[in-house]
């Protein structure tokens, strides 16, 4: 069960999704929320530090508005989450993207999940770096929602993108607590016939899933590589899916390392919220 909730508030960038997001689902499953945001800093103390105590003052003074701002942006999610009754924490953070990377990745692991606001191609923002660092340091299921995102969230009918791998396994693992309280879960596969070895097949899939009582239904559609992300998502609007259950490829941007193909089109383009695991 996920009693234990982080989530990113973004300071550059809309912040209504996630903040209705985080607290609609911490009301409904009893949770805590650890609200973090972050006011980026352009330097480093440890490199301002060699320009004397002058410069080290210049630095402090910018880590303090970066601190203001993400204290601003976490006033608008602490009048909503006490309005909603919950219980919550709100960190607000200044400094630079890398540190605020690892700060993030480190409050991450102790977390039953992690909350974040899909990145936006079309801003310039470090924000859009953070939710995909939360991804590859968390270790465990970080749900990203759209930022279209309006409203409550809710799981009702779910979609499990199922390609046999271990990510997808873990990605499975991590949504137990989904899985459970789901009305209609989906398996959805993509060249099945092609790409899914056959002891780890949607049909055994669904037999595992049978025994801890759920029921699923298996739809498959062949596509081109280049093809799979908006076959998903097509399917995910075929079957009016209220998320997608999905291992998240890649390496850490702000390491020089990338995410894979499919995992970055799916959240340049995701129209419903994912869960993903790394």
């Amino acid at each position: 069960m996920y009693k234990d909730i982080l989530v990113h508030i973004p300071t550059e960038r809309p912040m209504r999704p996630v903040i209705d997001g985080s607290i609609s689902l911490a009301a409904h499953l009893n949770a805590h929320v650890d609200a973090v945001a972050i006011g980026y800093a352009a330097s480093s103390p440890a490199y301002l530090m060699e320009g004397g105590a002058a410069v080290a003052a210049v630095f402090e003074m910018e880590r303090e508005r970066a601190v203001e701002r993400a204290e601003a942006a976490l006033a608008v999610f602490k009048s909503e989450a006490a309005h909603a009754g919950i219980s919550y924490a709100c960190h607000p953070l200044g400094a630079t993207p890398v540190d605020a990377a690892g700060s993030l990745g480190e409050m991450a692991r102790l977390h039953d999940l992690s909350i974040v606001l899909q990145p936006d191609p079309a801003q310039t923002s470090f924000d859009n770096d953070v939710p995909g660092e939360i991804l590859f340091q968390a270790g465990g299921p970080v749900l990203f929602l759209p930022y279209t995102f309006d409203g409550a969230f809710r799981a009702k009918r779910i979609g499990i993108c199922w390609d046999g791998s271990r990510l997808a396994a873990r990605a499975m693992r991590d949504a137990a607590p989904f899985l459970a309280r789901a009305e209609e879960i989906v398996i959805l596969t993509i060249n099945e016939a092609d790409a899914i070895p056959g002891e780890a097949s949607s049909n055994h899939l669904a037999r595992h899933l049978g025994r801890r009582g759920l029921s699923t239904r298996i739809v498959g559609l062949p596509a081109a590589r280049a093809d799979i992300q908006p076959t998903i998502l097509s399917l995910a609007a075929d079957e009016n899916l209220d998320l997608l259950v999905m291992g998240g490829y890649g390496h850490s941007r702000l390491q020089e390392r990338f995410l894979g193909g499919v995992t970055r089109a799916m959240l340049e383009a995701m129209t419903v919220p994912t869960l993903m695991s790394h």
